[in-house]
C-alpha cells in the first residue's frame, strides 16, 4: 500500500472512531499501529516513541500551571480578584460581562487552562449574570470566548506545548501572545459594551473602594508576577516558575486568605494529577502519530500543496494554515493538533521565512478559537453545560463574537512587528535577535 493511501487511513481511522465516541487518545494510537503494521516500522520502535513525546522537561511546567490553577479555585481566593474587576468596570454598560472579560484576563495570567476558566466563571458569575436577566446563552457564549485568552495571556499551556514540541522559546511565546491575549479581550468587551445586554448599572466605585479592592487582590495578582518576571530575568525556567508559584500559593496565598482549607490540599493534588494525565496521554500518543506522518512524508505533501499556491509569500502561507487550522481545531484539541502537525508547521515556517514565535502566535491564537467552534468546541460545552443552557443557543449566540478572533488573527498576520515588538524589546534572544557585532543593542533579522 502506497504511503498515500496510509496515511488517508490512519487518519481516518482516527476521526472515525474520534466520532464514534474513543477517547483522543486511544483513536490516535489505534490509527498509529495500524499504519505501523503496513510499514516496515517495528512495534517497538512505534512504543518507544509514545515514550519520547512525553520526555521532555518542558512539560512538566504543565502540571504545574495546573496545580496552580486547581488551588486557586478550590481555595476560592479568586473572589478577591472578581471584586477588584467590579470596581474597575461594573459601572459600566453590560457590568457583569465586562467584568467576565476582565476577570479572565487576570485569572489568565495564573491557570493558563481555559477549562480552569470556564469553571470559576460559571461557577462564580453565572449565577449573579442570571439573576440580573443576562440571557443564558449569551452568558455562555461570553464564558467560553474569554476563557480562550488562557491560551494566549502567559502562563499559557498551549505555549508550553508548542515551544517544547517545536522548540520555540516559550518565553518568546508568552510575550507574544500577550497582545493578541488583550486584544481578545478588549473586543469582547466592545461587543458586551453595544451590542450584550444591559444588565444593572451600578454606581462606580469610589476611590476607596478601589483601593481597597486592589489591596485584598494584591496577593493572588502576585502569581503571574512570581511566573513571568522569573521566567524573563532568567531566574526560573517555566517548569521552575510553575513550582515557585505552587510553593507561593500553598506557604503565602492561602494561609493568609483561606487557612481553613489546607485540610483539602491532598484533594487539590490529586485533582490536578487526573487533569494532567488527560493531556499527557494525548501527547504521547499525538507524538507518535506525528512521527509516523513525518515517516510518511505526510508535511513534504501538505508543504508542497501549500507552497504550490502561496509560493514563499509569509502571509498567504499563515493565511493557508489558519484556514486549514480553523477546520483541525474543530475536530481535534488543540494539544494533539500541535504535536501531529508540528512537522508541517515548521517546514512552512522555514519556507516562508517566517519567525518561529510569529507563527507560534498565530497557531495558538486559531487553535484556541478552535475552543468555541462546533463539534468540539470543549470550551463551549462546559460552558453550556455549566450554565444549563443548549448547546446551540451558546453556539448561536457565540456566532458574532467569531468576527472577534478573525480581526485578532488578521492583525497577527499582518502585522509582525507589532506582534513581536514585547519580545524584542523584554527578551530579544527569544525572536532570533542577536547581539551586535559593535556591541551595543541587538540586531534582529
Amino acid at each position: 500500500m502506497s504511503h498515500g493511501w496510509i496515511l488517508v487511513l490512519m487518519g481516518g481511522l482516527f476521526l472515525g472512531l474520534g466520532y464514534l465516541g474513543v477517547p483522543v487518545a486511544f483513536s490516535i494510537t489505534a490509527g498509529v499501529l495500524v499504519a505501523t503494521m503496513l510499514t516496515p516500522i517495528s512495534l517497538p520502535s512505534i512504543i518507544g516513541q509514545l515514550f519520547n513525546g512525553v520526555d521532555s522537561e518542558a512539560l512538566l511546567a504543565v502540571p504545574f500551571f495546573l496545580l496552580v490553577g486547581e488551588l486557586m479555585t478550590s481555595a476560592n481566593v479568586v473572589g478577591r480578584m472578581i471584586t477588584l474587576s467590579q470596581a474597575m468596570i461594573g459601572h459600566m454598560r453590560g457590568g457583569l460581562a465586562q467584568v467576565v472579560t476582565l476577570f479572565s484576563m487576570f485569572f489568565s495570567g495564573i491557570s493558563g487552562s481555559s477549562s480552569a476558566d470556564v469553571a470559576v466563571l460559571s461557577r462564580t458569575l453565572a449565577p449573579s449574570m442570571a439573576r440580573e436577566g443576562y440571557d443564558p446563552g449569551f452568558t455562555a457564549a461570553l464564558i467560553a470566548s474569554a476563557s480562550t485568552m488562557a491560551n494566549l495571556i502567559p502562563p499559557s499551556i498551549m505555549a508550553v506545548v508548542y515551544g517544547a514540541t517545536g522548540n520555540v522559546s516559550i518565553a518568546g511565546l508568552f510575550l507574544g501572545g500577550v497582545l493578541p491575549g488583550v486584544l481578545v479581550g478588549i473586543g469582547l468587551m466592545i461587543y458586551s459594551y453595544f451590542f450584550g445586554p444591559v444588565g444593572f448599572m451600578k454606581p462606580r466605585a469610589s476611590f476607596f473602594e478601589f483601593a481597597g479592592a486592589a489591596r485584598d487582590a494584591a496577593v493572588p495578582l502576585v502569581i503571574p508576577v512570581i511566573i513571568m518576571g522569573g521566567i524573563l530575568t532568567g531566574w526560573f525556567t517555566p517548569t521552575e516558575a510553575g513550582l515557585v508559584a505552587v510553593v507561593y500559593i500553598l506557604v503565602v496565598a492561602i494561609p493568609a486568605l483561606n487557612w481553613r482549607h489546607v485540610r483539602e490540599l491532598p484533594l487539590d493534588f490529586a485533582k490536578a494529577g487526573l487533569l494532567y494525565s488527560i493531556p499527557l496521554i494525548t501527547v504521547a500518543a499525538a507524538s507518535a502519530f506525528g512521527w509516523m506522518l513525518a515517516y510518511l512524508r505526510g508535511p513534504d505533501l501538505v508543504s508542497d500543496w501549500i507552497t504550490l499556491r502561496a509560493g514563499t509569500d509569509p502571509r498567504m502561507i499563515m493565511f493557508l494554515l489558519v484556514a486549514a487550522f480553523v477546520i483541525i481545531g474543530d475536530f481535534v484539541d488543540a494539544i494533539p493538533a500541535i504535536i501531529i502537525f508540528m512537522p508541517i508547521i515548521n517546514k512552512l515556517t522555514e519556507i516562508g521565512s517566517i519567525n518561529p514565535v510569529h507563527m507560534g502566535v498565530v497557531i495558538i491564537v486559531t487553535l484556541a478559537f478552535g475552543l468555541i467552534t462546533p463539534p468540539y468546541g470543549i470550551a463551549l460545552l462546559m460552558a453550556a453545560k455549566f450554565v444549563d443552557v443548549r448547546f446551540s443557543t451558546a453556539l448561536v449566540r457565540s456566532l458574532p463574537l467569531y468576527i472577534v478572533f478573525f480581526a485578532v488573527i488578521a492583525f497577527c498576520i499582518f502585522f509582525p512587528d507589532i506582534v513581536l515588538w514585547l519580545p524584542k524589546q523584554v527578551l530579544p534572544e527569544s525572536v532570533g535577535c542577536f547581539k551586535s557585532p559593535g556591541g551595543t543593542g541587538y540586531v534582529c533579522p
